[in-house]
């Protein structure tokens, strides 16, 4: 994986060649990626679904992180960055079935790893229930909902934790409920801003809805 080619891009998003996963996250250039939150409504009472990063994963392992996403390989566009989502929780969207939350960026740097990302970011309103998804084991270990209300004040510093419900495949490959609260510091730390941008459009989008 560390030697998928990837495209690298100025700060001002112009493309200036290729490079290697690792060069990238090394180096800190800039990278497009792709990345989907999925919601879904039930009793009137709108959730965002999360997953969690396999204990496999290079970087940030078991933590909690956005519904599905992934690097955009260097022969691809945006529209190839579906295949994420069927990668890794199993089912099939279609891309007319995204709503655009537009372009992020913003830049991460933790020990060795700079991760500048040109984030390509999408919503997607699911009908799917936790049975539907076959999770990618090496990618994904788990999936859980949480009161979009509550993630939202969560990440507006509201609250200082919230519920999450769903589960975990454990060990010997069976599922284990998962029903607690979670803090800020058990999902990946990708830069602040972005995630108040993101609660902020998801919102919008939701009351557009209504």
């Amino acid at each position: 994986m560390e030697t998928e080619k990837l495209k690298i891009f100025d700060e001002h998003r112009n493309p200036i060649g290729v490079a290697t996963r690792e060069e990238v996250h090394k180096m800190g250039y800039w990278h497009e990626t792709f990345q989907c939150w999925f919601i879904s409504r039930e009793n009137e009472v709108d959730y965002i679904l999360l997953q969690i990063r396999s204990d496999r994963k290079k970087d940030y392992p078991n933590l909690i992180d956005i519904t599905a996403a992934g690097h955009l390989l260097a022969n691809e566009t945006v529209f190839d960055g579906i295949r994420e989502i069927q990668e890794e929780l199993g089912i099939d969207v279609s891309f007319n079935d995204l709503i655009s939350l537009g372009i992020i960026d913003y830049c991460v740097t933790r020990g060795d790893l700079i991760d500048r990302e040109i984030a390509n970011v999408f919503l997607y309103e699911s009908q799917y229930t936790f049975d539907d998804y076959i999770l990618q084991s090496e990618e994904v270990s788990g999936i859980v909902k949480a009161n979009f209300n509550d993630f939202y004040e969560l990440w507006t510093g509201e609250k200082g934790e919230i519920k999450i419900q769903g589960y975990e495949i454990g060990k010997d490959g069976e599922k284990v409920i998962i029903d607690r609260v979670a803090n800020k510091n058990e999902f990946v730390p990708h830069e602040y801003s972005y995630y108040i941008t993101v609660v902020n459009r998801i919102k919008e989008k939701i009351q557009k809805r209504k």
